[in-house]
């Protein structure tokens, strides 16, 4: 499994599990500081830290660390990060409460699973300096905009690298086996509400669409985003 995979200039991508099923990303400034997105699973700190020593960062270099949202595969290794390079948390309001307390975001109670199951795990407690909203831009590596995608979880975030005028989805959509899918449905908090908001997607700008699950698509990343939102149903809903 490779280290990362750089995706344009500054941006790389750091699989923190084979097949690229789970994706951190980082994004560099001119001064070196690094913003993560994401922190992976709770194992996830040290293939992050070795693959920014290979792009000649280190723990030190990182400042900022943007959540896309609150559950275990994107936050399970955000306490351990913080420890390591005392980096700013930021997250969209609506997920920072569950951020700081450890725990996952709510779960659609109108079906089965989601009151089997009522929260998804999080991951252990972790400080947020910051509070995102729909449309901010953050003073990151020239500018990454906030795009307010909530269903999934009531404050997940997709980004919109505006640079390199890439999109990093979040969980909005997912390209495994580099398939586009809707996340697993379970595991949303409004199951009509991800579908709804992903949309938003298709009216953006971008040339490459960067998913934490899955490979990125480079030129023509917004058409092929947009194919999926085009089709009556999309592919299958997983559970």
């Amino acid at each position: 499994m490779a280290l990362s995979t750089e995706i344009a200039p500054g941006l790389v991508r750091i699989p923190v599990v084979p097949m690229d099923l789970v994706n951190v990303f980082a994004l560099r400034d001119d001064d070196g500081q690094v913003t993560l997105v994401d922190a992976g699973l709770a194992g996830s700190p040290e293939r992050v830290l070795t693959a920014l020593s290979e792009m000649g960062a280190s723990a030190d270099d990182v400042t900022r660390i943007v959540v896309t949202h609150a559950h275990s595969d994107h936050v399970g290794g955000l306490a351990g990060l913080v420890r390591r390079t005392q980096a700013d948390v930021a997250v969209h309001r609506e997920d920072a409460d569950d951020v700081r307390e450890g725990r996952g975001a709510p779960l659609d109670r109108t079906r089965g699973v989601g009151r089997l199951l009522s929260r998804l795990p999080g991951g252990d407690a972790a400080p947020v300096a910051s509070e995102l909203q729909d449309g901010q831009v953050l003073d990151v590596a020239g500018g990454l905009r906030v795009l307010h995608t909530p269903g999934h979880t009531p404050g997940h975030v997709s980004l919109l690298h505006l640079p390199t005028a890439t999109l990093i989805t979040g969980d909005a959509i997912w390209n495994m086996n580099a398939r586009r899918t809707w996340p697993v449905m379970a595991f949303c908090t409004n199951r009509a509400l991800t579908k709804q908001t992903a949309h938003l997607l298709g009216d953006e700008e971008y040339e490459t669409a960067a998913f934490t699950h899955g490979p990125e698509i480079r030129g023509g990343g917004r058409e092929a985003v947009r194919a999926f939102l085009r089709q009556p149903r999309g592919f299958r809903m997983l559970l």
